[in-house]
């Protein structure tokens, strides 16, 4: 894989992580879109790897408290800030883990990256998001969070493992309909794709480690480190763009691509 496409790939997980528009979808709509060969999931998550740093950066101060929470979770109590984060993190991750095991080992992950897929998710998933972000009242902050949002918004994560429905995106969808406001509801959304992204980023790596596929680790480690940088920018723009504009332009984006999509998978 030529560091140029690697390039490409790190640049459109980096914009596209944060904003609610699917980064798999369009990682994975590159390769088809251009005839080249799928450049494969073990890359997907390596430049997903690379905005969870970005996450981390950019979150900092929320993650030194949940990690500095997790002993006392270990020990079973949630009675500090910093516990409650880690714990409300770390169950919002069950469901994805429990439904991504099944996809992968059922074969249903690799069945699922098509451009008719991605299409109609594209498409279904940005209507959901316009009606939630125009529904949904702004009552609650990220201080509000509490066990029952999370199962729900844990919930909607796992529905993003079908390619084009945006993680990013589904769980703001979530949030917002649970009356967060839109800051928060982005927040929420990126925090809890750090465990997620760990426990994705774990598998793969395991995998690659097995296979002893050199190569594969040395092209994920380049992709990771150019979507760092792409991803830490964007989203600081997002999140500064949030103070005055709502979701409407991404749903624009999402229902012209899923049309065209569309279009060209059943033409």
């Amino acid at each position: 894989m030529t560091y140029t496409y690697l390039l490409i790939l790190a640049l459109i997980q980096g914009i596209t992580e944060f904003l609610p528009v699917s980064s798999s979808g369009h990682l994975i709509l590159l390769p088809n879109l251009l005839g080249t060969e799928d450049q494969g999931q073990i890359i997907d998550v390596a430049v997903h790897v690379g905005t969870l740093f970005a996450v981390i950066l950019y979150f900092w101060p929320d993650v030194k408290l949940a990690a500095l929470g997790l002993p006392r979770l270990a020990k079973g109590r949630v009675d500090t800030p910093g516990s409650h984060l880690a714990f409300l993190l770390i169950l919002a991750t069950i469901p994805v883990i429990f439904f991504g095991l099944i996809l992968k080992v059922t074969g249903l992950s690799d069945m699922l990256r098509s451009t008719a897929v991605i299409g109609w998710t594209m498409l279904g998933f940005g209507l959901v998001l316009y009606w939630a972000d125009r529904t949904g009242t702004e009552t609650k902050t990220d201080t509000d969070w509490t066990l029952k949002d999370a199962m729900i918004m844990g919930l909607w994560q796992a529905v993003a493992l079908i390619p084009g429905t945006s993680r990013s995106g589904i769980t703001i969808t979530g949030a917002r309909k649970l009356g967060y406001s839109r800051q928060d509801a982005a927040k929420l959304s990126m925090l809890m794709s750090i465990p997620t992204i760990i426990a994705s980023g774990t598998l793969l790596g395991l995998e690659v480690a097995t296979t002893a596929d050199a190569q594969a680790a040395r092209d994920g480690a380049i992709a990771a480190a150019m979507a760092f940088v792409s991803a830490l920018a964007a989203l600081t723009l997002m999140m500064r763009l949030l103070k005055s504009v709502n979701f409407t332009p991404y749903v624009i984006y999402r229902v012209i691509l899923g049309v065209i999509l569309l279009g060209i998978a059943y033409s």
